[in-house]
């Protein structure tokens, strides 16, 4: 090898800033992840949230329902719920009916009566109501058709919401339901012994 040979350089390439931009990447993939959680999460969230405050609520559906006067002249058939905050078979419809009032609400009225409010006593006499949830379906002349007592399941519901939107007979007329008792001056007495929250059910054509 001569004088003026030039030195030979290594062919190894420096491991230091490869190390650092995988480091990097990493650091960047990481932080990408963490905020996209963070952005599922808030969505998840915030949906939650919106179902809940609209949708399985008794006081949204009652602030929703419409007025007893106007499902009576408005000409259309109307579903009729009594119901209290207390009874948990109507917590436990209360999301069912929320959503079938979004599919039917167009064509059947619904409208919700608190039987803790004295207002609604009369009907509570004229309808028979000693339990509850205890729904009226009345045709579109006002005139009541049937009534069902107890928690019913959705699809039955949905039947005879049908049926009622349709002027045709109600399918489910002798379903089987949870129900709670109703406390009241004006109601009939609970025989000696039987708990005033006692459970059993029936499901009555109206009168």
């Amino acid at each position: 090898m001569t004088a003026n040979s030039p030195t030979p350089q290594s062919t190894q390439p420096d491991p230091q800033p490869d190390s650092q931009s995988s480091y990097q990447t990493g650091q960047q993939f990481r932080n990408l992840v963490l905020v996209l959680a963070a952005v599922a999460l808030s969505v998840a969230l915030f949906l939650g949230l919106q179902g809940g405050s609209n949708t399985g609520s008794l006081a949204a559906m009652a602030k929703s329902a419409v007025p007893l006067e106007t499902a009576l002249a408005n000409g259309k058939p109307t579903l009729m719920e009594f119901y209290a905050d207390w009874c948990t078979s109507c917590q436990a419809m209360a999301k069912d009916m929320s959503e079938l009032k979004q599919d039917y609400g167009q064509q059947v009225n619904f409208v919700m009566l608190n039987v803790d409010n004295s207002k609604w006593l009369p009907e509570m006499l004229h309808y028979r109501v000693e339990a509850i949830p205890h729904f009226t379906f009345l045709n579109a002349q006002a005139e009541p058709i049937a009534s069902t007592i107890g928690e019913q399941p959705r699809p039955i519901m949905t039947a005879n919401l049908q049926a009622l939107a349709a002027t045709e007979p109600l399918p489910y007329i002798q379903q089987r339901g949870r129900i709670s008792q109703v406390e009241s001056s004006v109601m009939p007495k609970s025989s000696a012994g039987e708990d005033p929250r006692s459970h059993g059910a029936q499901v009555l054509p109206a009168s």
